[in-house]
């Protein structure tokens, strides 16, 4: 049996996450394909992580910056490697060269970090963001080297690809699109009807500063212009780890109520008659606003929301850039039934097109299997990526070696 070691950013939480939701996907991606799978992780273990002993995966703490990851992966002799973020793989990728080099690399990056946090930075400035921001920024640097130094990266999102080609050079080869992924049942569910939901819905783990921005957003400025209009209405906003500057926000009065973590997200998101995601800044795609779309719950959100998402059809809900074109937006979703029922049935259909999960694993098993099967070839024409691995590989090896001696001494 072929052997997979991923080593993990965090433990994957997919009910605090997207990036813990796709996780799960990647694990049952590469267990249909016969891997026996081990995951390895340098952050502490948590409450909300799922059981993966359970899934039939092997788990290993690992340390930084200590040569016992180097007897552990000899041992283990992985076909293949997956790095979940590009710090892990600047952290180890030259351990799994040296030890396993024809261990084909893999990096997920989940969104681009370094276009989210270029989009941030510019939107504290108030401004929009260049590609200047881009290039001059040492996270892009550092980013786009470990998708270079990898033989295949996984992108979520085609805007990210189209940059990556584009700004930055990346051959298409090194790149593979797999955005989230759900099964005919996922897509196919029974949701309630228009009359059976109440109130709005916002959703998101606190931790993830566009998610934190959204919820100052709809508090300061979006709610109560909602409010002024359907002054019954209760927005709930739920999400995993509210920090005490979040769950102070929380005033039943004005029916702005802050539920924090949630046991079934898809229950709640069901249970909504709109959700609202007025993100500000942000990359990859978005795993509220999939969710949505598999609850036929409409969404109200901004251009940033959408990015990525977008097919040939209407949008499931609606897109609006300013505090009130946001809520007259959301109001007239909740108000009128012909309106919501267009767009909550825009959802399975969008879904279906973007998120099949047979034809997305498919094209991924296709693309390993050509890797493969030809993989000192491919890695010669990464010419680039050969020469940021001899590079990186000596500069990080020496730093990481100083570490581990200064930490013993």
């Amino acid at each position: 049996m072929k052997k997979l070691l991923i080593i993990g950013w965090v433990w994957p939480e997919p009910n605090s996450s997207a990036a813990g939701s796709r996780m799960l996907q990647l694990i049952q991606f590469f267990q249909q394909q016969r891997y026996a799978i081990t995951f390895a992780c340098t952050a502490q273990r948590t409450e909300h992580m799922v059981n993966l002993v359970q899934l039939n995966v092997d788990c290993v703490d690992i340390k930084l910056n200590c040569s016992s990851f180097d007897v552990f992966i000899e041992k283990l002799q992985p076909d293949m490697v997956m790095f979940d973020r590009f710090m892990m793989e600047e952290q180890f990728g030259w351990r799994v060269s040296e030890k396993c080099p024809q261990a084909l690399k893999v990096l997920d990056t989940e969104d681009l970090f370094c276009l989210r946090n270029a989009r941030h930075t510019a939107y504290k400035q108030k401004r929009t963001m260049t590609n200047a921001d881009l290039l001059s920024s040492d996270l892009a640097q550092r980013e786009i080297a470990a998708i270079f130094r990898c033989d295949l990266t996984l992108m979520i999102s085609p805007v990210e690809m189209a940059l990556l080609t584009g700004l930055f050079k990346v051959d298409a080869s090194l790149l593979h699109y797999l955005p989230f992924v759900f099964t005919q049942e996922q897509r196919q569910q029974h949701n309630p009807t228009y009359h059976e939901r109440q109130n709005f819905i916002s959703i998101g783990n606190f931790r993830h500063p566009p998610n934190w921005d959204c919820v100052l957003w709809l508090k300061q400025q979006i709610w109560p212009l909602i409010r002024q209009q359907l002054p019954n209405a209760e927005l709930l906003i739920c999400g995993a780890y509210p920090p005490p500057k979040a769950t102070d926000l929380h005033d039943p009065k004005s029916g702005f109520l802050v539920k924090g973590w949630v046991d079934d997200a898809v229950h709640a998101m069901q249970s909504a008659r709109v959700c609202l995601a007025p993100l500000r800044f942000g990359a990859g795609i978005k795993g509220k606003l999939a969710e949505a779309m598999l609850c036929a719950t409409p969404s109200v959100t901004t251009d940033i929301g959408i990015e990525g998402m977008q097919t040939q059809l209407a949008w499931p809900g609606m897109i609006a850039n300013e505090a009130q074109a946001i809520a007259d937006a959301a109001v007239n979703l909740y108000q009128q039934e012909s309106t919501w029922q267009i767009a909550s049935d825009l959802g399975a259909t969008n879904a279906e097109e973007l998120f099949e999960q047979v034809k997305h694993f498919t094209a991924l098993s296709g693309c390993i299997d050509k890797l493969l099967a030809d993989i000192d070839q491919h890695r010669q024409n990464n010419f680039i990526g050969t020469m940021l691995n001899h590079h990186h590989h000596k500069s990080t090896k020496y730093m990481s070696q100083w570490i581990e001696v200064k930490n013993k001494l």
